[in-house]
């Protein structure tokens, strides 16, 4: 399964000069949680502001230029199609995690969502979800995680 997971904040930002505009831990220990064993794919920016892979996951970056790692778990791709591709091999759910670019690149492709809603409203944003990015979408679940934070899973409706 292709599962979109991002927080977003109630204007629908979810990052401000390259990282996330707020800290939570609360929603930090639920994204481990939620994507340990899993494989992730990002763009080459979201990796760059993680700086590392993250443990306990395949770890896809997408990026237009070749890159070698020598990290077990990190692998770079060239497309979307490259990493939906590669789903076919995986025994495990493949994460959408950002930024937006790879959010809008995978949007067809998502068959649920897993959507944190920040409490807050980032005025200086650089980096928002399109307002419309769960058209199509049925809520299935919502969940109090702590510190205000509330997880809404979404189904592709059929």
């Amino acid at each position: 399964m292709i599962i979109g997971i991002v927080a977003i904040a109630k204007n629908y930002a979810i990052g401000k000069d390259g990282k996330l505009p707020w800290h939570y831990s609360a929603d930090l220990k639920h994204f481990k949680a939620t994507t340990m064993g899993g494989a992730l794919v990002m763009g080459s920016n979201t990796y760059r502001s993680i700086g590392k892979p993250l443990p306990g996951r395949l770890n896809i970056v997408l990026s237009r230029s070749a890159q070698i790692d020598t990290a077990s778990d990190l692998i770079f791709l060239r497309s979307e199609k490259e990493a939906i591709d590669l789903t076919k091999f995986l025994n495990c759910d493949l994460f959408v995690i950002g930024g937006a670019k790879t959010f809008a690149e995978f949007t067809d492709h998502v068959d649920a969502w897993i959507v944190t809603h920040v409490p807050v409203e980032v005025a200086d944003a650089d980096v928002f979800m399109p307002t419309d990015f769960l058209d199509g979408f049925e809520s299935v679940e919502n969940r109090d995680i702590g510190e205000s934070l509330v997880v809404e899973t979404l189904r592709r409706a059929t």
